[in-house]
C-alpha cells in the first residue's frame, strides 16, 4: 500500500509539470540564460553544454532538466548519483547514451569519487577510458562517447569537487519563489486537476507554501479533498484557510517539522548558538534533513542565522511564537535583540 501511495504521488506531481520553457512560471534569470543556450545550441546544430542546477528542493531542477531534452528534441534519462555503486553501472550508461541525449543526475554532489573521476574525460572529450586486467597486464582502453548534455541537480554546491563544477558551462541557482508566480502555479495546477479555485484561495496557497511549487502542489490536492468533502468543490480564500488551518500549516507556511525545530532552539537551547548536529540528535533528525530541508527556508524569511559557533533564533522567530527572548545574550546574539 506504501509504495501504491508512492506511485500515485509521483504520477501526481508529474502530470503538473510544465513541459516547455514558456510554461514555467518563475526563475526568470535560469531561464533567459538556459533560452539563450538552447537557442544557441540548436542554431549550430551542436549539444547543450553540460548543466548545473542548485538550489533548494522541491524548486524545479527535475522539471527543467526534462525541458532542456524536450526544447533540444531528444531523449531524456533520469538516475540518481547514490543509485550508481560501481564504475560498470556507470559505464554502461554512458555508452548506451544517444547522440544528443539529456543525462540528468539529481543528489551529484552525493556522486562517489571514483566514479566522479570517470565523469571527468566524458564531460569533456566524450571519451571514456576503461582499466582492463590487473597488474603488470593492466591496460587501458578507450571508448569513444557520442556527444551527449550532462545536466546535475543539487541541494548542496558546496560539496561538488572544483574539478567536477568546472566541467559544466552553464551553472544555474533556482531561488525560492515569490509569491505571486506561485499563484500562478497553483491556478494553473487546479486547472490541470480540474479543481475550481478562487484568486483568493490560491493567494492563500501561495502565502503559505514555503516558496516551493511542489510544497504549493501538495498542499493544493490536500485543499482539494478538504472543498469537495466540506465546501462543494470550489477553493475559496476561507475554505483553503480552513482546510491549512486543519493542515496545521500557518500563515509562514511552517509545519510540525518546522515548529519543533524552532521551539527545540529557543526552548531548549536558550536560542542558540547551538551546532547542527546538537539539534539534529535533539529533534531525533538527521543533520543532513536539517540543512538542506528546513534551514534554508527558515533563513530566507529571518527566523534563523548559521553563525560559526552554531544556529541562533532570531528575534523575529520569538515574536512569531510569542516566547520572550532570552534576558542575557551572549556577543553573537547582541544585535539580534536590541533594546
Amino acid at each position: 500500500m506504501a509504495s501504491e501511495a508512492r506511485e500515485d504521488e509521483t504520477g501526481f506531481e508529474a502530470g503538473l509539470r510544465p513541459r516547455t520553457l514558456n510554461d514555467f512560471i518563475g526563475q526568470e534569470r535560469a531561464k533567459e540564460q538556459l533560452a539563450l543556450a538552447i537557442a544557441a545550441a540548436r542554431s549550430r546544430g551542436e549539444v547543450l553544454d553540460h548543466v548545473l542546477l542548485y538550489g533548494p528542493p522541491g524548486l524545479g531542477k527535475t522539471t527543467l532538466a526534462s525541458i532542456i531534452a524536450a526544447e533540444m528534441a531528444t531523449a531524456f534519462q533520469s538516475t540518481a548519483a547514490p543509485l550508481i555503486q560501481i564504475k560498470g553501472d556507470l559505464s554502461a550508461i554512458l555508452t548506451n547514451l544517444q547522440g544528443g541525449q539529456v543525462l540528468f543526475f539529481d543528489e551529484i554532489h552525493r556522486l562517489q569519487p571514483q566514479l566522479e573521476e570517470i565523469l571527468y574525460s566524458a564531460l569533456e572529450d566524450y571519451r571514456l577510458d576503461i582499466l582492463i586486467g590487473q597488474g603488470p597486464a593492466a591496460r587501458t582502453h578507450t571508448l569513444e562517447l557520442k556527444p551527449f548534455t550532462f545536466v546535475g541537480a543539487t541541494t548542496r554546491a558546496g560539496l561538488i569537487s572544483a574539478p567536477l563544477r568546472s566541467r559544466f558551462g552553464l551553472v544555474l541557482r533556482l531561488d525560492f519563489y515569490e509569491p505571486r508566480h506561485l499563484e500562478v502555479i497553483v491556478r494553473r495546477s487546479a486547472q490541470i486537476l480540474g479543481v475550481p479555485i478562487q484568486s483568493g484561495g490560491a493567494a492563500e496557497l501561495a502565502r503559505r507554501c514555503r516558496g516551493t511549487p511542489r510544497i504549493a502542489n501538495r498542499l493544493l490536492r490536500r485543499v482539494r479533498d478538504f472543498a469537495q468533502v466540506r465546501a462543494q468543490g470550489e477553493i475559496t480564500e476561507s475554505v483553503a484557510r480552513e482546510a491549512l488551518t486543519l493542515l496545521e500549516v500557518d500563515e509562514y507556511g511552517f509545519d510540525e517539522a518546522d515548529r519543533r525545530l524552532m521551539l527545540t532552539l529557543i526552548q531548549k537551547y536558550d536560542g542558540g548558538p547551538v551546532g547542527v548536529n546538537t539539534l539534529a540528535a535533539s529533534m531525533a533528525e538527521e543533520p543532513d534533513a536539517i540543512e538542506e530541508i528546513y534551514e534554508p527556508f527558515l533563513m530566507q524569511i529571518g527566523f534563523l542565522n548559521r553563525t560559526p559557533r552554531g544556529r541562533v533564533a532570531t528575534a523575529l522567530a520569538y515574536r512569531h511564537f510569542k516566547l520572550a527572548p532570552p534576558r542575557r545574550q551572549d556577543a553573537d546574539q547582541t544585535d539580534l535583540f536590541p533594546a
